[in-house]
């Protein structure tokens, strides 16, 4: 378990309310609230009601940061890419505050929605700066009383026609490059968000890009970031699509920590270079990142293969353990995608959701191929606890 603290310079009178988290469902609509200090961290997470069009989604989904007077800072979206240009308009994209990144994924819905859903982070009582690589807003960025918070998406290679694995590489000097506009550099990356077009034919060989990048750039020696690694086309039709959370210490008493698995190994001990969670902790309130995750043993072969309902199980009773290593449990989940090799076999998560009542979960649950061919289905969620 790597940490690193920052415990340097009193804290205490830095903020005034001790921090808390409100949650709120409705038809279609997961809200999940984190107060510290003045600023409100807003996580939505919208579903497309029945017969609903996907704009219609998106502007009730803009309709409710309106209401609450917030600025967008993370938008992404699951669903076909014909969309794209619709969800666009309605998201208002280019307008007043409209400078932010779409993570847009080729992630159709399980059923026959064209849309699956997205899931939007915005801030209120606080200026928002947006990050730029050339006139491409790239990322933006926000402080709270403890830490100031880079999030950044649609990170591609410009050079969409060379080979995946070069494209690979340059994304990630284009993803360090928009963590130096924005002032900081891989060591702060707490989590990151990587879809490749067509995984299952090159996995492998960007697993050696990511390792030597990070290798070279000293994040092994620093803190290896919570990854999600899934299949997804993307719009500009790169080999692949990044999006990164950076944390910066603004005061003393934040903390950020690399997490293990109770119940699997380390990722890195088969050549895939992510921790299982990072938590980021600040007087009164925590936050956990777990990492994308699926049916693997402990020795990290594939187990269960073949059997969706056995993948699911496995795959919940890790996240579980991982939860409750940080006095967690499902009920802090503040966004969560699952993912689906075969999108008509979801009915037993439908049942493992019912049997635990977690019927008002910030899900969105789409169709993608897992890093490994075998495996039918992942898992990763956010979650966040005050106290």
């Amino acid at each position: 378990m790597n940490s690193v603290n920052f415990m340097e310079i009193e804290t205490t009178d830095l903020t005034q309310r001790a921090p808390r988290v409100v949650k709120r469902q409705e038809d279609g609509l997961e809200t999940t609230i984190l107060e510290v200090g003045d600023v409100r961290e807003i996580h939505l997470t919208a579903q497309p009601r029945p017969k609903e069009a996907a704009g219609e989604t998106v502007s009730r989904l803009m309709d409710e940061v309106r209401a609450h007077r917030a600025s967008v800072v993370w938008q992404e979206i699951f669903g076909s890419l014909d969309l794209h240009d619709e969800v666009r308009r309605a998201a208002g994209v280019g307008g007043e505050d409209g400078a932010w990144p779409i993570i847009h994924v080729e992630g159709a819905g399980c059923g026959e929605a064209p849309l699956a859903g997205m899931h939007v982070l915005a801030v209120a009582g606080v200026s928002v700066e947006t990050i730029r690589l050339g006139s491409q807003p790239v990322g933006r960025a926000y402080a709270d009383p403890w830490s100031r918070h880079v999030v950044l998406g649609n990170i591609v290679p410009e050079e969409t026609d060379r080979p995946p694995a070069f494209q690979a590489r340059r994304m990630f000097e284009r993803l360090e490059a928009a963590l130096r506009a924005a002032g900081l550099d891989m060591g702060h990356v707490a989590r990151t968000w990587l879809f490749l077009d067509d995984i299952l034919s090159w996995y492998g060989a960007f697993n050696a890009v990511r390792t030597e990048f990070f290798q070279e750039r000293f994040v092994f020696e620093r803190m290896v970031p919570a990854s999600t690694g899934i299949s997804g086309r993307n719009p500009a039709g790169a080999a692949l699509m990044a999006a990164a959370w950076a944390v910066e210490p603004r005061h003393g008493a934040c903390r950020l920590t690399e997490l293990s698995s109770p119940h699997q190994c380390a990722a890195t001990r088969y050549g895939s270079s992510f921790s299982r969670a990072v938590e980021h902790a600040v007087p009164g309130a925590r936050r956990l990142w777990v990492s994308g995750t699926a049916s693997i043993a402990p020795d990290g072969r594939s187990v269960r293969p073949g059997d969706m309902a056995g993948q699911i199980d496995l795959t919940m009773e890790v996240i579980e353990a991982i939860l409750q290593s940080r006095g967690m449990g499902f009920e802090d989940a503040s966004r969560v995608t699952a993912y689906f090799k075969d999108g008509s076999q979801t009915s037993p998560f439908r049942a493992w959701l019912d049997r635990r009542g977690l019927d008002g979960w910030p899900l969105v649950c789409t169709r993608a191929d897992v890093c490994r061919d075998e495996l039918l289905f992942e898992v990763e969620l956010d979650a966040l606890r005050a106290g």
